[in-house]
């Protein structure tokens, strides 16, 4: 617990009213948190740090997850920062292991991350269970550690990025600097809820469309910078008919839901090739 000190969490939130506070309930008060509030819940922030003393809420316009750990990581003071989603489950006293393989590997990592149970291995890339480590190519956003002089070296997240692949493109450029990602699996932790909480079935319809739009968006994005433009468009080529097939599928059987699905789909990634900016907005969306 000694390296506590060292150590700010770094939590984002967007409508995660129900689950934020028995969260940081759980988290030891010697460890400063900061909370990047993107839904601008003013009463939140009164609430939170008014409980929690080790506690500072900012809030901001939503420019997505990228933004808003750039920010937080501006903020931080301390040597080391663990962003943190509030839907995990976590043993904070193995936070300690973290310090341990940092201090191991002399700093030179881009960031380390622990060993999720219950998860689908098609979605969700692992080391070895039977390792105690292992180097990994990415870690999980939703707990990373990482040193703060590190991260800036590598020049913190893509910005352009609001939502999915920012700590995959982090990582693939902390890997051409030499920086390595590493599982720890002593580290155990557990998704047990989601982070956004939205009862209305309409505006779920809603958030589930914005989440297809900006995962084909990122993903175009970050394969652009990875492999060029040409080549990711041969990539892509098979999405492309098959976003078309089901386009024509679901007009014809006259499946409104999936229809607008794929329209999403389609607009992110034309949004993506033709150079636009990761523009959509929850807000924004119409019903």
């Amino acid at each position: 617990m000694k390296n506590f000190k060292d150590l700010t969490i770094i939590i984002i939130t967007f409508k995660s009213d129900e689950i934020i506070f028995g969260f940081i309930n759980k988290i030891p008060k010697k460890i400063k948190i900061i909370v990047v509030e993107n839904s601008k819940n003013f009463l939140l922030k009164k609430k939170l740090e008014k409980k929690f003393k080790n506690v500072k809420v900012y809030l901001r316009q939503n420019l997505g997850v990228s933004s808003s750990l750039n920010y937080a990581a501006k903020r931080t003071k301390t040597k080391y920062f663990l962003q943190l989603s509030p839907d995990l489950k976590i043993n904070y006293k193995d936070i300690n292991l973290f310090f341990k393989f940092a201090i191991q590997l002399n700093d030179n990592f881009c960031a380390l991350g622990p060993r999720f149970l219950k998860t689908k291995k098609k979605g969700h890339l692992q080391i070895n269970s039977k390792l105690k480590y292992g180097k990994i190519d990415s870690i999980h956003g939703s707990c990373m550690f990482m040193n703060k002089e590190r991260f800036n070296e590598i020049g913190g997240w893509d910005d352009k990025i609001f939502l999915y692949f920012e700590e995959t493109d982090f990582t693939y450029r902390g890997k051409k600097k030499g920086l390595h990602c590493y599982q720890i699996n002593s580290i155990k932790i557990e998704t047990i809820d989601t982070t956004v909480k939205i009862n209305n079935e309409n505006e779920k319809i809603k958030w589930k469309n914005l989440l297809i739009w900006h995962f084909v968006w990122s993903k175009f994005y970050f394969y652009r910078k990875k492999f060029g433009f040409i080549l990711t468009i041969l990539i892509f080529c098979p999405v492309i008919l098959r976003i078309i097939f089901r386009l024509a599928l679901y007009s014809v059987i006259n499946d409104k839901k999936k229809l607008v699905k794929y329209k999403f789909r389609l607009n992110g990634l034309y949004s993506s090739i033709i150079g636009k900016s990761s523009y959509l907005r929850f807000a924004n969306m119409k019903n």
